[in-house]
């Protein structure tokens, strides 16, 4: 770690102190391909859960490394609410979910409608819905279904989408995204 002299103060300091900035001012091009290849020194993720009741706003990357402890809140965040069974979530699902946000350019924290699910909770799910799947990215922790008041259903798949890293599904009728780190590919209206 270098500490500046002048000031005191470590870069990591630094980059905490200006996060918010650093994030705003990233993804200021049109693929997000290239941030989610390091095109910024940061980045973050902010949801909620209306099932929990719980809020995140983590910092979960920086300068070319993951922050494990973000990493483990983000696990435990994305939990199968239903079981409270925790699974580590594919840091590429997580990358794609911040990328999108960021070329969103939304200040609203995702509405975090499901993350990992228990097998147990996905054929209960799979019982009620045939829009289910079996083999459910879900299930793997590789996948979210995420919703903003502020952007569309269409807005939000097509940010998503030009991650090019993954599955995105519309679903208008529910007013919300499945992000995935699976293979690229789109459905849905």
């Amino acid at each position: 770690m270098t500490i500046d002299t002048s000031t005191g103060l470590t870069r990591r300091a630094l980059l905490g102190a200006f996060a918010a900035t650093a994030v705003t001012a990233a993804p200021t091009f049109a693929d997000a391909a290239g941030f989610l290849r390091g095109g910024g020194d940061i980045r973050r993720i902010r949801m909620y859960s209306g099932r929990t009741g719980e809020r995140m706003d983590t910092i979960y990357w920086i300068e070319g490394d993951y922050v494990p402890e973000a990493v483990k809140e983000i696990n435990h965040f994305m939990r199968d609410w239903r079981t409270d069974g925790v699974k580590s979530i594919d840091l590429r699902a997580i990358d794609i979910m911040s990328a999108a946000h960021n070329l969103m350019d939304a200040t609203e924290p995702y509405m975090l409608l499901s993350g990992y699910r228990s097998p147990k909770t996905n054929a209960m799910l799979r019982s009620r819905s045939r829009g289910v799947a079996k083999n459910s990215l879900h299930v793997k922790g590789q996948a979210a279904d995420l919703r903003l008041s502020t952007r569309t259903v269409s807005q939000m798949a097509r940010a998503a989408a030009a991650c090019k890293g993954g599955g995105v599904g519309k679903y208008s009728g529910s007013n919300f995204v499945h992000m995935d780190c699976g293979v690229v590919r789109t459905w849905g209206r």
